[in-house]
This record gives C-alpha cells, structure tokens and sequence, in this order.
C-alpha cells in the first residue's frame, strides 16, 4: 500500500508529496466520457463493479497517491426523504424542495444500508483492489441546504439566506439532520473500508465569517465530533472563497483542512492556527496555461507547502471537462520528481 498521502494527513514524515485531485474521475477523461455516453452519474454509482472502474481509472492513468470515491453528494439526500435527479448542464434539481418546518420535520434518518448498500458495496470493492487509499466523502450541511431548498444550484442562495435569516430556529433544525445524516453516512463508509473521509462544503464562502459562526459551524463541528472516534483521516474542504472563514475552524476535530487558490499555503496554515495538515490548492484553470507555467506554478505551492509536515497537493477546487489528461499526467510526474528530490536533498543536509 502507497500510504503517502496518509502520512501527509497525519503530519508525518513523507519521501515525495502526495497528490490527488478533487473530481479525478471526469469528463476530462475520453474513455470516461465513452462511459457517460451510456449511463448517467446516477446510473454509474448503482453498479458497484462500474463505479469502481470508474474510481481506479485515474488512478491508473495519473499515478495519483490517493482513490476518492465516485459519486455525488446528494446521494444519500434520498434516504431521507429528498427525491432530485442530475441534470444535464444544471446539477441537482430536487423535486421537493425544503422550504417550510414541515418539509424539515417530514425528512427521516438517514438507512445507509437499506438505501446506499451499493454506495457501500463500491468502497468494499475499492479496498479489495486498491493499492493506495480510498477517500469517501459526503456534503455539508449548508452546500446540501443551498441545493435542497433552492431547488437546484444557485448563485445568489436567495431561498436558503432567507430560511437562515428568517428562521433561525427552522433552519438548525434542518442543518442538525443533514449534520446526522452525514455523520452516519461517514460512519458507514469507514465500517466498509474508506481509509480517508472528506466532508465538502463547495458554497460555504458565501457566508460572511459571523454568518458562518452562527449558522454553519456548530453543525459541521457536530460531524466531525460524531465521527471522532473512527481512526481514519478526516478533511474540510470549505469550498471557494472561504479564506475568510479559515480562522474559525480551529475547533474542528478534523485532520486535514482543504484551501481553494485564493489563500496561500501559508496563510491557510496561519488562519487554522498551524493546527491541520494542508490539502490544495493550485488554481484548476492554470491547467489551461503551456507545462513549463503550470510546473512553474505548482513549484510555487510545493515550496512553500513542505516548509512544515503534513502538506497534500491538490486543485483549489474541482477538474474541469476540458482539462488535459496529459497535462495533468505530466503534472503528477513533476510533484513526485521535484518533492522527492528536494526532499532527498534537505534529508542528506
């Protein structure tokens, strides 16, 4: 087993940087583009043979240090109680959505097993066959809020601020059961064989940081609370724009807090109080730029993430559809080359 990237997580001693990317299994890979030519990303994660292909392919074709799960984060909304469907060129557009105390009193807890056994069937594949670490992950509470009352992605969060504003009460009722529904869906992926759980909260920057405090922060303290008990690593990812908000986090029982491209490494380690190992956090859009400049600008992160243990390297966000799939071959190659030689070198001092 390569357990790179869980030394990383764990502020450990390490040879190379790990790497990965958030959405590693995409569009911008041909033969998964054949693939989403037949099945939706819906259809893909209820076949636990294909969804696991389709999580080892860029792990295969990249040489990345860590396998994260493929599916959504509104997969497990439908155990309780939210009907919604991906849809082409929008994202989750949901049926019912949550607007009123009575829709958040209809939603029930979450039955992994019952509901998800095919999501839980695909990491117990990936443990069998994998030869790095599975991460597994689940949303926040407020980015599945923006979705589940919204209706569908949205820029301004019009409906979703007016519920937190107007209904305070109603709305940390609604956070508290998705807060429980992912504490329990993390708990059933580490019991089938996640190594690394990443919790995702993609729109939480649109919050100003008291906003965040008070609205947001108890709850996703409560998930990383539930699940302090499983020995397996565990990330933040708050998602775009959030720099503001890293100075709040130093309460979470977590291991390994992602940064988007607007912050430094170092500033990020700053902000949480040198208390995470750190996960980013290159710009995904410089993967558009010639190789000598994405090298150029990955070097720039590399420096100063391995100032200290406990540094992973990753995108600020997501992979996008047009990028290069030898771009992004070729930039794995040179994180690994250029750390572990810097590495050897600072050892051999």
């Amino acid at each position: 087993m390569n357990d790179r990237f869980l030394r990383a997580c764990r502020r450990e001693p390490v040879d190379r940087v790990p790497v990965w990317y958030m959405r590693q299994a995409g569009r911008y890979d041909p033969e998964y583009r054949k693939i989403k030519e037949k099945y939706s990303l819906l259809e893909i994660c209820r076949q636990p043979e294909l969804a696991a292909e389709v999580t080892m392919m860029p792990v295969r074709k990249l040489g990345v240090d860590a396998a994260i799960l493929y599916s959504d984060i509104m997969n497990p909304v439908a155990s309780i109680g939210i009907d919604f469907d991906i849809v082409k060129d929008i994202g989750p557009v949901i049926d019912n959505p949550v607007r009123s105390e009575a829709d958040v009193d209809r939603l029930k807890p979450i039955d992994a097993e019952r509901d998800l056994g095919h999501v839980l069937e695909t990491i117990r594949i990936l443990s069998r066959e994998l030869d790095v670490p599975l991460i597994t992950f689940a949303g926040a509470p407020f980015t599945l809020a923006s979705y589940i009352v919204e209706g569908r992605p949205s820029k301004s969060y019009i409906r979703t601020k007016a519920l937190m504003y107007g209904e305070p009460a109603v709305w940390h009722k609604l956070m508290g059961k998705l807060a429980d529904m992912a504490a329990a869906y993390l708990r059933a992926h580490a019991a089938s064989g996640a190594q690394a759980v990443q919790l995702f909260d993609s729109w939480v920057g649109a919050l100003a940081p008291r906003d965040f405090a008070e609205f947001v922060l108890p709850h996703v303290e409560s998930i990383f609370a539930q699940t302090a008990d499983i020995a397996i690593p565990k990330i933040y990812f708050p998602g775009v724009s959030s720099g503001e908000l890293l100075p709040y986090m130093k309460s979470l029982q977590a291991d390994v807090i992602g940064l988007d491209w607007r912050v430094s490494i170092a500033d990020g380690r700053a902000r949480t109080g040198g208390r995470f190992a750190v996960q980013g956090n290159l710009d995904p859009y410089v993967l558009t730029a010639p190789q000598e400049v994405i090298h150029a600008k990955a070097r720039a992160i590399l420096d100063e993430g391995m100032r200290e243990p406990g540094f992973i390297f990753n995108l600020g966000h997501g992979l996008f559809p047009e990028a290069s799939l030898e771009k992004l071959k070729a930039l794995t190659d040179y994180v690994h080359d250029y750390t572990s030689q810097k590495l050897a070198s600072e050892v051999s001092l």
